[in-house]
């Protein structure tokens, strides 16, 4: 069997089962990654080489010095991947093949699973709902839209992952302060109404156009509150046969298809407004969900998100067919909360329903199953109580955190 030679770029440390399910199906893995990593412990025994980039700031290389390294390297290897692990991968990845004629997501699409304007837009032009927006490039259209559309509104940055930089508006003076305050940066965001409601995330995995396998949950602690106000955040998955699964699964489907994603993991995030009831799109990435989404998924559904991406990327490479397997049918939460001591005591936590405790430095992380929904929104809620009365910290430690 021919190896292929894959190469993953990721700024945060990430996508161990990815390199070593790749390396597994007979593949040469490189790793591109940040200067501030080495010490990660990687999979070392499924990577053939590494090559670091220094941080310009948090997540972010200088993509000139990129392109010439790539340059270097193709000198005496064929590339036959070029694979994002991050969300502020996406954007690198996609110049990279563009650059360099490697098959795979190019810039055009990109931005639709990396640019917040863009894919409002998209969605808004194919006829999926989506919260009111507006770009803010121009004073008048930020005027007409507050006039027109009732505050609270939430300015978002363009490219930053999850919740991070988001702010929630509540009279034009705030908004604007918050304009002048962006200086020369302003252009990288947009102003969208803000709409309460239940917020879900749907994870699947597309091969050829299709969607061949989706799991569908809702968060019980929506990240932008856990971002803003500390705390500890939960989800949980849905039954497959419920009404907000099917709404979800056909609403996802609408959102890739029209998007034009080929191949792949993704992460996309719905409302469900609070007034009206509708569903409303929020965002989507072209990769695997961050905080430990894929162990809530793999424990519901006996699905490895990152082994299955990796299944997808070789068998697309050697022009084969792909399975995925049967999911189970167990439902699946997850708690992750930043707390004081560097490592938790889990004895406290010990039941039936656990599945793992997530070994992450200054953080609580724990997974639990059961067939019985309500028992796993049981564990939840009991452990929120715990971490909130003994361990819980909002005051985030100083070491970059994981995604």
């Amino acid at each position: 069997m021919e190896e292929k030679t894959i190469v993953c770029i990721s700024c945060y440390y990430k996508g161990y089962d990815f390199m070593d399910e790749m390396k597994k199906l007979g593949n040469k893995v490189i790793l591109v990654t940040s200067e501030n990593l080495k010490e990660k412990n990687w999979p070392w025994d499924a990577i053939s080489e590494v090559f670091y980039m220094p941080e310009v700031k948090p997540s972010v290389w200088n993509l000139d010095h990129l392109v010439q390294g790539f340059s270097h390297l193709m000198k005496t290897r064929k590339v036959d991947a070029v694979i994002a692990l991050d969300d502020y991968d996406v954007e690198k990845a996609a110049l990279i093949r563009e650059t360099f004629r490697i098959p795979g997501m190019g810039q055009t699409t990109h931005r639709y699973f990396r640019d917040k304007l863009a894919m409002r837009q998209k969605a808004k032009d194919s006829g999926i709902n989506v919260p009111e927006f507006t770009a803010v490039f121009n004073d008048h259209e930020v005027d007409t839209f507050t006039n027109k559309v009732p505050a609270p509104w939430v300015l978002k940055p363009r490219s930053e992952a999850s919740a991070s930089g988001i702010k929630k508006l509540k009279t034009k003076e705030e908004l604007w302060d918050a304009l002048e305050k962006l200086g020369e940066e302003r252009h990288l965001f947009l102003l969208e109404s803000f709409k309460p409601g239940d917020v879900y995330h749907v994870d699947s995995l597309t091969f050829n156009k299709e969607i061949v396998f989706t799991s569908a949950s809702k968060y019980l602690a929506p990240p932008m509150e856990v971002s803003h106000e500390g705390g500890v955040f939960r989800t949980k998955t849905l039954g497959r046969y419920s009404e907000e699964f099917k709404a979800l699964d056909e609403a996802n489907t609408k959102v890739l298809m029209n998007f034009g994603l080929l191949n792949g993991a993704t992460h996309t995030e719905f409302i469900r407004g609070k007034e009206d009831g509708k569903w409303y799109f929020l965002e989507t990435s072209s990769r695997v969900g961050g905080a430990h989404i894929p162990d809530l998924v793999e424990a519901s559904s006996n699905i490895n998100i990152w082994r299955e991406w990796a299944k997808i990327e070789d068998a697309l490479l050697r022009g084969k067919n792909y399975e995925v397997s049967k999911p189970t049918g167990y439902y699946s939460g997850l708690i992750v909360a930043l707390i004081k001591d560097k490592e938790p005591d889990y004895d406290q936590f010990e039941c039936e329903e656990v599945v793992k405790f997530l070994p992450i430095d200054y953080h609580v992380g724990i997974v639990y199953k059961s067939k019985d929904s309500e028992k796993v929104v049981e564990r939840l809620d009991r452990a929120a109580e715990k971490i909130h009365a003994h361990l819980l910290n909002i005051i985030p430690p100083k070491e970059k955190p994981t995604a």
